[in-house]
């Protein structure tokens, strides 16, 4: 007699062996003052190879009391992005980056086209008419990333196990193009890591 659970079996085996070698990384990001450093992107890229990224879905950058919201913003490569004006003025959204060089000239309300941010790299954004308004697109190629918050922590959940470069990037950085780098072991137990960054650019 055909048992179905003797089919399943090999199935479990995997899934618990791909659980039991995946880990949870914190990252608790600091100012030489010790101070807690908030929208600062931490990453994880493979030593060696890559891994497969998926666009993200429903990402926007919004502008409201002409400020971009948020202000940094991580995305991996190929994920559209929507600039919703939520002012009842117009703006004029530009990035002259690499990364990602557009224009969504004088505008109110939604433009039709999203932005595809579709290589890696740091897209600075700004606005014609509004000079104090800034803001920056990250856009990574690995799955493995995210923002800090409230502490200058960032959490990175269900991370393979091996060999990984650590990287934390933020606006404030002294060399703005240079994120913090360190080399990082993951295995099955929990990663704790403290990176400190000297923000003594313009843009703390």
């Amino acid at each position: 007699m055909f048992c179905p659970l003797l089919r399943l079996a090999p199935v479990l085996a995997i899934a618990c062996a791909t659980a039991a070698s995946a880990a949870t990384v914190r990252v608790t990001v600091l100012d030489t003052s010790a101070a807690p450093v908030t929208e600062a992107v931490v990453l994880l890229a493979p030593q060696a190879g890559s891994m497969a990224v998926k666009p993200m879905n429903g990402i926007q950058i919004s502008q409201m009391q002409r400020q971009f919201n948020p202000r940094v913003t991580v995305v991996t490569v190929g994920t559209a992005v929507t600039f919703p004006n939520f002012d009842t003025v117009r703006h004029h959204v530009y990035s002259f980056s690499q990364a990602k060089a557009f224009e969504l000239k004088l505008y109110a309300g939604t433009p039709a086209a999203p932005v595809v941010f579709d290589k890696p790299g740091i897209a600075v954004l700004g606005c014609n008419i509004h000079d104090r308004m800034a803001a920056w697109v990250v856009v990574v190629d690995t799955p493995l990333h995210a923002r800090s918050a409230a502490a200058g922590k960032a959490q990175l959940d269900d991370v393979p196990a091996g060999s990984y470069r650590l990287l934390v990037w933020h606006p404030g950085l002294v060399n703005a193009n240079e994120p913090a780098a360190m080399p990082l072991i993951v295995g099955s137990a929990e990663v704790n890591q403290r990176v400190v960054l000297d923000l003594g650019g313009p843009s703390k």
